[in-house]
């Protein structure tokens, strides 16, 4: 990796480039403690590794940039596990300019995006699964999306997976007595353990299975308020809303283009968005509207599709699909949900119904850890795989199945980091936030 490098003195700015009380610039590389030192009034060289030493930061010239606290640490400590320091300066732009120009003139580069986490990741502070934690922990827009993301990043992922290779080795090894004899010397017959394999095989799909609704805490949902026209689409948007966001209207065909909005529905962050009613129209502009729609349903994570009560419109079958219908106050209480946008009644019931949609599978998944990368779930699910044709193939011979497990390892491995290749890793790190 041309672009990542271990050992090499590089410095980032931590905190985002804007005016504010406190700024953080993180450093590491082999010496970066003995090159800052003389730029530094007070002494990183004697103190303990954590500790913060007060002092003044001053320039090549000899003039004060900034008072500062700098954070020590010694090899073999803090994040990187490499020497390293992190400055706690005042947030104003020309000292975050002036400190990066000393850290440059000193012969420290600036970082590469993750190259902090990579270099922790090189050194075994943490695997790939911990090092993608990371990164998710920063971008999570939900408390549980980053409650979720912390598992992982204390080795949630990391120890199923230990689990799951140690009893793929131990059927491995008594496998591979049975290639060690000849025909005529293997001392008992061997049976594959299908059992114990399919208990290991389905656990590992059962944590690829939370790939979706973690991506539902940390990235969010897509709520489309569909339905005929004039079944009262607009009225329960707004009233979700708790303001008046789209034109209500009796006129059919008010709504002509989808409106959008940021909501949360049981802590999950969703795009909420009212849509134009459907139904047959000769008139350009509301049928490019109409198609618009159906383009954002196929879209769609849920589809609350509003019925008016007095109309013989039925809904999509999609289980995607949740059904409610409008003018409770005025038409009464229909079969199944039913809401008033006048009165309020039904909207919680709205709501509830729409997040049991939305984590419709959480329950069943609630004893395994999640997963918020499609990398992790494709290894997971190939593991899988080998597995399941390891009991296939035992018809082929000894050396095809315990083929097959060393492909479920390999997988395995491949998701912590064990086995993993450069242009893997360089897009993975690639990704991080500049600082981390």
């Amino acid at each position: 990796m041309a672009k990542y490098a271990t050992g090499e003195p590089i410095y980032a700015l931590a905190t985002p480039f804007s005016p504010s009380a406190l700024c953080v610039i993180r450093a590491s590389g082999d010496g970066v403690l003995a090159i800052f030192q003389p730029h530094f009034t007070g002494d990183l060289l004697e103190a303990r590794s954590g500790m913060a030493v007060h002092g003044f930061i001053t320039g090549t010239d000899g003039c004060r940039i900034d008072e500062a606290m700098v954070i020590r640490y010694s090899k073999g400590h803090g994040y990187t596990s490499e020497e390293a320091f992190e400055i706690m300066a005042h947030g104003s732009l020309p000292v975050i300019r002036a400190i990066s120009s000393l850290l440059e003139e000193l012969g420290m580069r600036e970082a590469e995006k993750g190259e902090f986490t990579y270099r922790a990741f090189m050194h075994g502070r943490m695997d790939l699964t911990e090092a993608e934690a990371v990164e998710e922990i920063v971008k999570a827009r939900t408390v549980r999306g980053s409650s979720e993301a912390l598992g992982r990043l204390t080795g949630s992922i990391r120890s199923e997976a230990e689990e799951a290779k140690d009893a793929i080795l131990d059927i491995l090894a008594s496998l591979e007595v049975q290639l060690d004899y000849g025909e005529d010397e293997i001392p008992e017959e061997w049976t594959f353990p299908s059992e114990r394999v399919e208990a290991i095989r389905r656990r590992l799909l059962s944590i690829a299975g939370t790939f979706r609704s973690s991506r539902l805490f940390s990235e969010g949902a897509i709520v489309v308020i569909a339905g005929r026209t004039n079944a009262g689409k607009s009225s329960l948007y707004n009233a979700l809303l708790k303001e008046e966001r789209s034109i209500v209207s009796s006129v059919e065909g008010t709504t002509r283009d989808y409106i959008e909005a940021e909501a949360q529905i049981a802590g999950i962050p969703v795009r909420l968005f009212d849509t134009a009613g459907l139904r047959e129209t000769g008139e350009s502009v509301e049928a490019e509207g109409i198609r618009r729609t159906e383009g954002l349903m196929k879209r769609a994570d849920l589809i609350i599709y509003v019925l008016d009560p007095s109309s013989d419109d039925e809904p999509p079958e999609d289980p995607r699909v949740l059904p409610v219908w409008s003018r409770l106050d005025t038409a009464g209480r229909h079969d199944g949900i039913s809401f008033s946008s006048v009165t309020g009644e039904g909207l919680e019931a709205v709501l509830d119904a729409a997040a049991g949609k939305l984590t419709r599978d959480l329950e069943a998944l609630e004893d395994v850890p999640r997963i918020d990368s499609e990398r992790q779930r494709r290894k997971l699910i190939e593991a899988a795989d080998a597995l399941s044709d390891a009991e296939k193939s035992m018809e082929f011979g000894s050396d095809v199945t315990a083929m097959y497990l060393q492909s479920a390892l390999s997988s395995l491995g491949e998701l912590t980091g064990e086995i993993t290749g450069e242009d893997v890793l360089e897009r993975l790190f690639s990704s991080f936030c500049l600082g981390k």
